[in-house]
């Protein structure tokens, strides 16, 4: 490595796509990195080479353009030279409306860029308890046991899971409350809200989630699960009435319309400080997303309901962030310690290597003597890690950005009823797009000190793609 022997040095555990954008960033602002990569000397189950930000899954970074929250989230990494997405730009293979690679080309270009970084070393082998001084934890979802051990450690072992068991959440402006309403049970503090579902209902539910199970591969399975974990699907299989004597249970949920307890009751928890985002209480679920839609769809309140997150249950490792993370990225019990990609409570590409670069970037900052920084939070990144550190901890489940995590546009008065008139998404989209981009760049360039390319023109918007 090159640089004078005063140059701060930083480490980073893992090469993933967290890790190498961690370590590029923070290389960018002049420290030094030690980037540590078990594999090739130690392999995982999902990855095949010894590349860095080897895709296992899907080739695509998501959807393209102003209409697309990951689309923000792209232009956002891409005005900062951020190098997965510039990488990706590279690599890109014809796939409409989104952004995907070519994944072997991909993980080469990526890796070439990591090597050829005269701040950067590389150091082989499998890291089990986390060094000394400014280091960023970006071990992902398949973090090796003792690592996890000594992470659990330093956070607390409550705080850490080993895998997903994740309910839909849902955007809160798509519930119907003409049909659902706020109300706990047994006139408790009204945290939930409420869906109810007369008898021929439930049961066309349960019909349509049995034949949906049925078509279903079901690798999770092979999981342990807490009772309390178990996927909706697995719980209806025991009988048709067990989801309604258990997380759809009617008790104590005086319907206002009727003044009686329904058949059955889906609940929603609260998942954001703003209340924008609802999770479905128990709907825990390993389901096709085109099942969950239309299941989640026959909920009474929900006929128009826009899911930001679907579930999903898989081996996973993440901490509870809110619990443990601020919305720098740094661990609330050593701020000298950094978290990025889905350990830090992430799903997707995009988001691991967006969190990355924050981390790397910040933690350079901590090394130079400069204050960590939390991107705006009209930004598609500042809603994300913001929501990391202030979601509701119980049941926290790992998040893709969406358009709920950012404010929402004021609603213009309409001016024959004197009432805000509701925005639909291609009116509101569009401009948030650009207020969060402008934010994000102002922010870069001023706050951070970072040099900014101006963002091209969005791609035009042919068709839309899940968002």
């Amino acid at each position: 490595m090159s640089g004078s022997d005063n140059t701060p040095t930083i480490t980073v555990i893992g090469a993933g796509l967290a890790g190498s954008e961690a370590a590029l960033a923070a290389a960018k602002q002049g420290v030094r990195v030690r980037l540590f990569e078990m594999r090739p000397v130690k392999m995982t189950p999902a990855h095949r080479t010894g590349n860095f930000a080897e895709l296992v899954c899907s080739t695509s970074l998501g959807g393209e353009g102003e209409m697309q929250s990951k689309g923000l989230l792209q232009a956002e990494m891409r005005s900062v030279g951020a190098a997965i997405v510039t990488s990706a730009d590279a690599a890109r293979v014809p796939a409409g409306n989104a952004l995907a690679v070519d994944r072997e080309a991909f993980s080469e270009t990526v890796t070439a860029k990591v090597r050829a970084h005269p701040l950067i070393e590389v150091v082989p082998g499998e890291v089990t308890l986390i060094p000394d001084g400014i280091v960023v934890i970006a071990t992902g979802p398949l973090t090796s046991d003792a690592l996890a051990e000594d992470v659990a450690r330093l956070t607390g072992s409550e705080r850490l899971a080993f895998y997903d068991a994740a309910a839909p959440v849902i955007e809160a402006d798509s519930i119907n409350f003409d049909v659902a309403w706020r109300a706990g049970r047994y006139d408790q503090q009204a945290d939930y809200v409420n869906c109810p579902f007369a008898k021929e209902e439930y049961l066309a539910f349960i019909a349509a989630l049995e034949q949906a199970r049925a078509h279903t591969p079901h690798d999770w399975e092979k999981l342990e699960f807490f009772e309390g974990c178990m996927p909706i699907e697995e719980i209806a299989r025991r009988g048709v009435d067990t989801p309604r004597f258990g997380p759809m249970s009617p008790k104590g949920l005086d319907d206002p319309r009727t003044g009686r307890w329904p058949y059955a009751v889906a609940q929603l928890r609260q998942e954001d400080a703003q209340g924008r985002m609802w999770s479905l209480v128990g709907f825990q679920t390993g389901l096709k997303w085109g099942d969950q839609k239309t299941l989640v769809q026959m909920i009474p309140g929900l006929e128009n309901a826009e899911i930001v997150r679907y579930g999903v249950m898989h081996r996973n490792t993440y901490l509870n962030a809110p619990q443990v993370l601020h919305g720098t990225l740094q661990l609330r019990a050593d701020p000298q310690k950094f978290v990025a990609g889905v350990l830090a409570g992430t799903e997707g590409y995009l988001e691991s290597s967006a969190t990355g670069w924050l981390a790397g970037t910040n933690a350079a900052r901590l090394a130079l003597g400069q204050e960590p920084l939390t991107p705006p939070a009209e930004s598609m990144l500042g809603g994300l890690v913001r929501y990391l550190a202030s979601a509701n901890p119980k049941g926290f489940q790992p998040m893709n950005v969406n358009w709920a995590l950012v404010p929402e546009l004021p609603a213009p008065i309409n001016p024959n009823t004197g009432k805000p008139r509701k925005l639909g998404k291609r009116e509101k989209r569009p401009p948030m797009y650009r207020r969060g981009l402008e934010a994000f760049t102002a922010w870069a360039r001023t706050d951070a000190g970072l040099d900014v390319t101006e963002p091209a023109p969005a791609p035009a918007e042919p068709a839309e793609v899940p968002a």
